[in-house]
C-alpha cells in the first residue's frame, strides 16, 4: 500500500544545498514526511548542483494534491499548515525581515555559491577566497550579526530556529568546508546550527554517500 505521508523529493545530501533547505524546513515544521531521493548522478540533478540549471528541480514537496517545488514556497506553505512551528516570526516587522533575508539568500550570493560549492565531506584548510566571494561572505555575516542582536538569538529570529536558519544552513556547511574566518558571534551561530539534531542527521547521511560527482571537485 502506498504511503499517505507527504513526499519530499531531494537530491544529494552531500552536495544538495537546496535539498537541505527544504528538508530542514520540513523537519523544523514537524512534518511527518518520506524522502524520495533522485540519484546525484542523474543528469538533471548534476546540472542543477553544478549551477548549470535554471530550474530548481529539488526540493519538491507533494502533500496530498498539493505540489510545491520552490524552496521559499515550501517554507511559506509549511508555515500555513504548521503555524505553531514558528517557521516565520509572529511579529509582522520581524516576519517581513525574515522574508527579506530569506529572499536575499534565495536569489543572491552567486559568487560565494560558485566559489564555495557545498561539499559536506570535504575540508579545505586555508582555502583562498576570491574577493567577490568574500564580499558575499561579509554580507552574510552582517545579516547574521544584525539578526542575532535584534532578536537576542541564539537563532536568527529568537529562541527557536526558523525558515531563515534553514535557508542559511547550507552556508554554514560551506563555511566549515572552506575554513572561512568568522567573528565570534557568527562562529557560535554556525556551531548552534550544526548541533541541531536534524542537521546532525543530515550530515551523517551525507558522509555515507558514495563519491559520485567528481565534476564538483574538478570544476572549482
Amino acid at each position: 500500500m502506498a504511503s499517505s505521508k507527504p513526499v519530499l523529493t531531494i537530491s544529494s545530501k552531500n552536495y544538495g544545498a537546496w535539498a537541505l533547505r527544504g528538508w530542514l524546513m520540513c523537519r523544523l515544521a514537524g512534518l511527518d514526511f518520506v524522502e524520495k531521493v533522485i540519484p546525484p548522478d542523474d543528469p538533471a540533478m548534476k546540472a542543477e548542483m553544478l549551477l548549470l540549471s535554471a530550474s530548481m528541480l529539488v526540493p519538491s514537496l507533494q502533500h496530498g494534491s498539493v505540489k510545491v517545488w520552490d524552496t521559499l514556497a515550501i517554507g511559506e506553505y509549511l508555515n500555513e499548515i504548521k503555524p505553531k512551528a514558528g517557521l516565520l516570526p509572529a511579529d509582522i516587522k520581524a516576519r517581513a525581515h525574515c522574508r527579506a533575508i530569506c529572499g536575499e539568500m534565495h536569489s543572491g550570493f552567486g559568487s560565494m555559491r560558485g566559489a564555495l560549492p557545498m561539499n559536506i565531506k570535504a575540508r579545505f584548510p586555508n582555502f583562498k577566497i576570491w574577493s567577490r566571494a568574500q564580499t558575499d561572505i561579509d554580507r552574510i555575516a552582517l545579516i547574521w550579526r544584525e539578526c542575532l542582536k535584534a532578536y537576542d538569538g541564539p537563532f536568527l529570529f529568537g529562541k527557536e530556529p526558523s525558515m531563515a536558519d534553514a535557508m542559511y544552513a547550507p552556508v554554514v556547511t560551506r563555511f566549515m568546508t572552506y575554513d572561512v574566518a568568522l567573528d565570534r558571534a557568527c562562529a557560535a551561530y554556525c556551531k548552534r546550527i550544526v548541533e541541531l539534531p536534524a542537521m546532525q542527521e543530515w550530515i551523517e547521511a551525507a558522509k555515507l554517500e558514495p563519491e559520485e560527482i567528481d565534476e564538483l571537485d574538478a570544476e572549482f
